[in-house]
């Protein structure tokens, strides 16, 4: 280790020594300008803090101004609201010390007329007790008169008005039966008058021609041949169309024909259409017969459906549900004594809303009436009942109004009509039934309808014999003038009328004749 010598040693302490003096001035010369800043700030910091203090002395002063005038202003305000208050106050005082003043008046004068109102139910109860007595008094005095007429007469008081009631009723049954028949004559003047305008008018507005027609039940063959072909071996081929239809062929000794027997006419239209395909077509078999029969069951679908929607569109009845213009259409293959129903029930709604236009009635709901009036013959094959309770339960069903309900129900006389449509429509429905060459029945139907409308004239005292006439449409009935008077055959003549009504069916009406002759015979010897 090399030693550091004494020169080099002193010359090492000196630069420490002037290093450490220069340390010293610097630091000795920064802390007297230190002071000095130190001093100066302090000396602004005082001038804030007195401009400060100036600052805070005057907005004191001013808030407290400020808040003197403030109070001066709430003052003011609190003052003037008071001042309102109390002007309202003094009003509403006012207001209510006159409604109490009213109410008062009212209260005296309710209390006065309560007053009166009491002293007249006294009074009136007072008379109630009077009129009470009175009565009692006056039952009395009547109980002590009856009995005093019956201790008299010697009739109890059922015998004396049972005895008084046929004397009025022997001598007034004249004056009677005369007022009775001039009141009726005069109202039937009247009233034929009009109703021959009306219906006349309906019938020359409406003219349609008339078809009688039958359901078909012979189907035409080509040969006698084709009768063994439509047997098949046997008798499979006959038994699948029975089967499949519903409809019983009779094959008999008629030449070139077969003849279908069934109650339902639809079955039969279905069983013809299928046995005239077949035959144009040359195979039959069981197998052939099923798809014509199918195939025809839609033709006639089809038609049924065309027939319905063709008779809605020709009549203008709008808003019929489905069901029903297919019950309509099924009308086409139903007939009545020879006469379409569906044809019938497209005239009857004609007829109908003309007289209805002529009464001032809603057209459009007469012409319902009549086109349904025979809806119930659409399903009386398929369902129990007669057509009109058929019909009118197929019209409460598809909701149709309770007048052309009634008019269904009542067309025929069974139900009461309610409402003057339902007249209109039992017009119309005599009116298309009655026209020449409307209708036919049976010779043994027209044979028991004459007989029994005979029968009904003679059962009635005095009737001498009657007589049928134009074809059941009038019947003249002789009585026995020693057991008749004049006066007693407009009575008789009702009699018979109501009790036809009641047990005898028959289409249109029926004119009664009562004829009295008195004949004497004596011979000159």
């Amino acid at each position: 280790m090399e030693v550091i010598t004494i020169p080099w040693l002193w010359l090492l302490v000196g630069l420490v020594v002037g290093v450490v003096a220069a340390i010293g001035g610097t630091v000795f010369y920064y802390q007297r300008g230190f002071s000095k800043k130190s001093e100066a700030i302090r000396s602004e910091m005082e001038r804030a803090e007195a401009e400060a203090v100036k600052l805070i002395g005057e907005a004191q002063k001013s808030g407290e101004n400020r808040k003197r005038e403030l109070l001066l202003q709430t003052k003011e305000e609190i003052h003037k609201t008071r001042l309102e208050l109390e002007k309202d106050v003094r009003e509403k005082k006012v207001e209510l010390q006159r409604e109490r003043s009213r109410l008062e008046q009212k209260e005296e004068a309710l209390d006065r007329k309560l007053e009166i109102q009491e002293q007249k139910e006294e009074a009136l109860e007072n008379r109630v007790s009077d009129v009470l007595a009175l009565e009692e008094r006056t039952r009395e005095l009547e109980k002590q008169k009856i009995f005093e007429l019956e201790r008299i007469s010697g009739l109890t008081v059922e015998e004396a008005k049972t005895l008084v009631l046929d004397q009025a009723r022997q001598e007034y049954s004249h004056d009677m039966a005369v007022m009775l028949r001039q009141m009726e004559e005069t109202t039937r003047e009247e009233a034929d008058n009009k109703a021959k305008e009306i219906i006349v008018s309906s019938i020359q507005r409406y003219a349609s021609d008339y078809v009688s027609e039958a359901t078909v039940s012979v189907v035409t063959l080509p040969n006698d041949e084709m009768k063994g072909r439509i047997i098949g071996r046997e008798g499979r081929n006959i038994r699948t169309i029975e089967t499949l239809t519903g409809v019983d062929l009779i094959i008999d000794d008629t030449p070139e024909a077969v003849i279908l027997s069934s109650f339902d006419p639809i079955r039969r239209e279905i069983a013809r259409i299928a046995i005239d395909k077949l035959i144009t077509d040359g195979r039959i078999h069981p197998a052939r017969i099923e798809e014509m029969v199918e195939k025809a069951r839609k033709e006639v679908d089809a038609a049924i459906k065309q027939a319905g929607d063709r008779a809605v569109f020709e009549t203008g009845i709008m808003g019929l549900h489905p069901e029903i213009v297919k019950l309509l259409g099924k009308l086409r293959y139903r007939t009545s004594y020879g006469q379409n129903v569906l044809q019938h029930s497209i005239e009857v709604c004609w007829l109908t809303g003309m007289m209805a236009a002529e009464l001032g009635l809603d057209v459009n709901l007469a012409k319902r009436a009549g086109l349904l009036h025979d809806l119930g013959k659409a399903a009386d094959f398929e369902l129990e009942g007669s057509h009109i309770t058929l019909g009118g339960e197929l019209a409460r069903k598809y909701k149709e109004s309770p007048e052309v309900i009634n008019a269904i129900v009542s067309h025929h006389g069974d139900v009461e009509p309610n409402s003057l449509i339902s007249v209109l429509v039992s017009a119309a429905d005599a009116i298309s039934a009655a026209r020449p060459g409307a209708r036919r029945e049976n010779l043994e139907t027209y044979i028991k309808r004459i007989q029994k409308l005979e029968d009904i004239a003679n059962s009635f005292e005095g009737v001498e014999k009657s007589y049928a006439i134009q074809a059941g449409r009038e019947i003249r009935v002789m009585v026995k003038p020693e057991d008749v008077r004049d006066d007693e055959m407009i009575l008789k003549a009702r009699e018979i009328c109501k009790k036809i009504e009641e047990e005898l069916d028959y289409p249109g009406q029926i004119k009664v004749h009562i004829i009295r002759e008195a004949r004497v015979t004596e011979f000159a010897k």
